[in-house]
């Protein structure tokens, strides 16, 4: 691994609006290079924005959704990330053969570096999960993309990690949800609007249990056990009739956060990231001592069939 900045970007998407998003991309990707970013990452299906689709029945699925490499916004991501000369990450829905994926990109100027696919999707019926794990070189690290849920299990990222992966791109779409955890809960849409007036209210909620505060009780973890960074992105502001929080953020193989987005809008973080941390962390250390002879229970095919489960009510479950 060669020591890297890499940028973890925030921004509000429109739904729908491809084009608008595209153009937010543009703009922030020119900011972040700017900033002496070497690689720009952003949200989970920040192109296309993403809890708007809950309802959406199959053919309103396919129609939001493009191929890859040929739709239209894939081929706007590939101009964008050769104008600037950087790799671009970036998130979407994906149609093939009938089915619809939410799906993270990786595009190098006119190449496509990787594809994945979330590995548990669920934010609509018609969705179809993805089932391989995906790690590749970029600027001479070793990457892998887990999608929002796909990091709360911690089966994932490890795997992610035994396939050499240095770094993790992580985006999200969350905080700020109906959650029956103590703590949780929605952010008022008022709190977001006055937010100029009154930032200091909804900087409480944004960095309390809601959001941030969730967030630290799980995610620096993932990357301690396993020795590697993270690369966390999420939106800000309205998405849907939702509040999200943002705090985009840049974790180091301790777990330590190296850059974090903080502006109640737009907003990128830039972190170095180095193959000395690699090196040195406990979590590569804790690869080395496994013992999988020990571990069969863990791959046990299970009675009953996977559920992906959000912890809050989906309006198609309404």
């Amino acid at each position: 691994m060669r020591d890297l900045r890499i940028a973890a970007v925030q921004f509000e998407h429109r739904n729908a609006d491809k084009q608008f998003n595209l153009a937010k991309i543009r703009q922030l990707t020119q900011q972040a290079v700017n900033q002496g970013a070497d690689v720009v990452s952003f949200h989970e299906c920040c192109i296309s924005g993403y809890t708007f689709v809950q309802q959406f029945d199959k053919e309103q699925m396919l129609d939001l959704a493009e191929e890859v490499p040929d739709g239209e916004s894939i081929q706007t991501l590939m101009e964008i990330s050769a104008e600037f000369g950087v790799p671009i990450l970036a998130g979407f829905f994906e149609r093939e053969a009938g089915n619809v994926f939410n799906t993270y990109v990786c595009v190098d100027g006119k190449e496509l570096k990787a594809k994945f696919r979330k590995l548990h999707a669920f934010v609509n019926p018609h969705l179809t999960s993805g089932s391989e794990f995906v790690v590749f070189d970029l600027c001479g690290c070793r990457c892998g993309i887990l999608i929002c849920y796909d990091n709360n299990l911690p089966e994932n990222v490890r795997i992610t990690a035994l396939r050499g992966a240095e770094v993790i791109f992580m985006p999200h779409v969350t905080g700020c949800l109906p959650s029956v955890m103590p703590g949780r809960g929605l952010v008022s849409q008022e709190l977001w609007q006055n937010r100029e007036s009154d930032p200091a209210r909804l900087r409480q909620e944004f960095n309390g249990p809601k959001g941030r505060g969730w967030l630290m009780r799980w995610l620096p973890t993932r990357l301690y056990e396993n020795g590697v960074y993270g690369i966390f992105t999420n939106p800000i502001g309205m998405d849907d009739d939702q509040v999200r929080n943002g705090n985009s953020m840049i974790l180091d193989p301790f777990g330590e956060v190296v850059a974090e987005c903080h502006q109640l809008g737009d907003d990128i973080a830039v972190g170095l990231c180095t193959a000395e941390k690699v090196a040195q962390s406990s979590g590569q250390r804790y690869l080395r001592a496994r013992r999988p002879e020990l571990y069969g229970e863990l791959v046990e095919e299970s009675d009953a069939p996977p559920v992906t489960e959000p912890g809050w009510t989906l309006k198609y479950d309404r």
